[in-house]
Parts: C-alpha cells; structure tokens; sequence
C-alpha cells in the first residue's frame, strides 16, 4: 500500500510549475472526437484521469501519438460504435468520472452515445440532469437502464433551440456545446458556465470550424456546421491547456501554512479570476512578475472583514 510520509516543522523555498488543468484536458480530449483530422494537444498532465481517458479514446480506435511528454495528437478518423457496447467500454468509462463528456461529441457526429454511470471522485453529489436533459432538447432521445447503470442518448438530426440552464454546470455546458455545433440551426445556451476551461473548448471548436459566440459569458450561442476539422500538419492547428488553478491556489496556501518564500511560475494570471484577490483578503501578500506569482516569507497575517464588520466567509 502506497503511503506518504510527511515530517513538519521545515520551511519551503524555490520554484514550483503548476501542471496543466486536469479538468481541462479532460474536455479538450473528449472534443478530438468530433473532427476526422489530427488534434495536437500541448501541457497534458501526466495523472490518472487524463491517462485512463487516452487509454479509452484509444481503444475506440482514436489513432493517439504521443509527440513530447506533455504532448500528444488525436486523430479520430474512425470510432468503432460496436466497442461502445462492450464489457471493455463499460468497464473502463465506470471508473472515469470525465468520461460522460464522450456523449456529446460521439451524438453530435454519429447520432448515438453510450456512458455508464461514471465514476471516479467521491467530491459531493454530482447529477447528470443537466447533459440529459440538454440533449433532449436538442431532439436527442434518451435512455436509462437502472438495472445496468447505462444512459444512451440517439438522434440522428439535432437541431438548435434555446435552453436555460437548471445549473451553471461547467461539465454540462461542455457536454452541450460538443453536441450543439453538429447541430442544424442555432442553439442558445442560457445559465452556460463560463470558466475559463469552458472558454478554453470553445475557442478551440472555433479554431476547428465552428461557430460560438458569447465566448467568456453566461449566454453562448452556437451556429451548427456540417462538420469540424482538426489540422493538417503537426504545426497547424493546435491547443494549449491551461495550468491547473486548482495546484496554483495550493501552492499558494501551501506557502502561507508554511511561512515560506516560493515563485509558482506560468500561472496565466489573468485566467485566476478571483483566486488571488480572495488570498490577499486573508492577508497574504504576493508580487506578479510577468506570468509568475512571487510569494514572500510572511510572520503573520491580517485577515479582512466585511464592510459590516462581520467575519469573512469565502465559498469556493
């Protein structure tokens, strides 16, 4: 049994780079099942989740390339549907919480999509609803085997309507938006997600062909397309994830437990969003140098209160 062993009491120093956003990637690989062509996709973490779902697109028949360490192209030129009603697919989708995100992609291009009940974390209660029922009101028929736990969605002539939302879910927004831009007509997305990862699949769509505006708000609207493209050559086209927020907000209240002087470099600050104001309400002071979070050695900390003077609470 695999453990760590952790001795306190030591200050950090040095510099430490965030890795790139799991739940990003997650997404973004998903997509590279829509277009025929090759998609070259740069700052893949190397963790679990990211590696179980290339494993899978594999599988499907996904022609995958590792390029670098952090850097691999997709070519889904063909899927084997069969596959997708295997043990082997039931099996590997169950334990892969990311792996719901397959159905958009695989509805908008083939007209059909089948996930189990996926797995993976154990963070809260987190339904489904949204995805489903934004398939359904693209005209996708849906189903749910309670005796196996497996949802299939078909429709072989989506076509654009207006939505509203029952959650601003940044997975169901995704999985919406892969559907909608195969879809005939226009689709408005009211309540969307607006994330930066969300941002992040939508430029790459445009890049591909497709046509998303409102990008970076809570209304998207999708013109649908015949189909997308990837790129050509190796230097065409390609997408570059974003370093996770998730580590980069670690690392910064790993150095204030600490009371250490540390530089979390390559943070793309400007797509933090509130994440560093929030940790200066609590006082801890940080430097921007370039795309680079400097974070001096702190004694203490002198932590805000409302304007009221009531203790400060932050929701996550």
């Amino acid at each position: 049994m695999a453990y760590f062993q952790v001795e306190g009491g030591h200050r950090l120093h040095g510099e430490i780079t965030p890795q790139g956003a799991k739940n990003e990637a997650l997404q973004i690989l998903c997509a590279t099942l829509l277009p025929p062509r090759r998609v070259v996709v740069h700052n893949v973490p190397r963790i679990l989740d990211v590696m179980q779902l290339i494993d899978l697109l594999r599988a499907m028949g996904v022609e995958v390339e590792q390029l670098a360490d952090d850097t691999y192209a997709f070519c889904a030129r063909e899927i084997d549907l069969d596959y997708l009603l295997t043990e082997d697919y039931r099996r590997r989708c169950a334990r892969l919480r990311g792996s719901v995100m397959l159905i958009g992609p695989l509805l908008a291009r083939f007209g059909v999509g089948y996930v189990p009940k996926p797995g993976g974390d154990k963070i809260g209660r987190r339904r489904l609803d949204t995805h489903f029922i934004g398939f359904q009101k693209l005209g996708a028929e849906f189903d749910f085997d309670t005796g196996t736990n497996f949802f299939s969605v078909s429709g072989k002539n989506l076509k654009g309507c207006y939505m509203l939302l029952d959650e601003a879910s940044v997975t169901g927004t995704a999985n919406i938006v892969m559907a909608a831009v195969l879809a005939k007509g226009r689709t408005t997305i009211y309540n969307a997600a607006c994330e930066p990862y969300v941002q992040q699949l939508c430029r790459m769509l445009n890049r591909m062909g497709a046509l998303i505006s409102g990008i970076a708000s809570n209304l998207l609207v999708i013109d649908g397309v015949e189909s997308l493209h990837g790129v050509k050559e190796l230097h065409g086209t390609e997408h570059t994830l974003l370093p996770d927020m998730i580590e980069v907000g670690s690392f910064i209240g790993m150095a204030a437990m600490t009371r250490s002087r540390i530089t979390i470099k390559d943070v793309s600050f400007e797509n933090l969003g509130i994440i560093p104001a929030q940790f200066a309400r609590m006082g801890i002071e940080f430097e921007q140098r370039g795309d680079d979070i400097y974070i001096p050695r702190h004694e203490h900390y002198e932590i805000e209160s409302f304007i009221d003077g009531s203790i400060m609470n932050i929701a996550d």
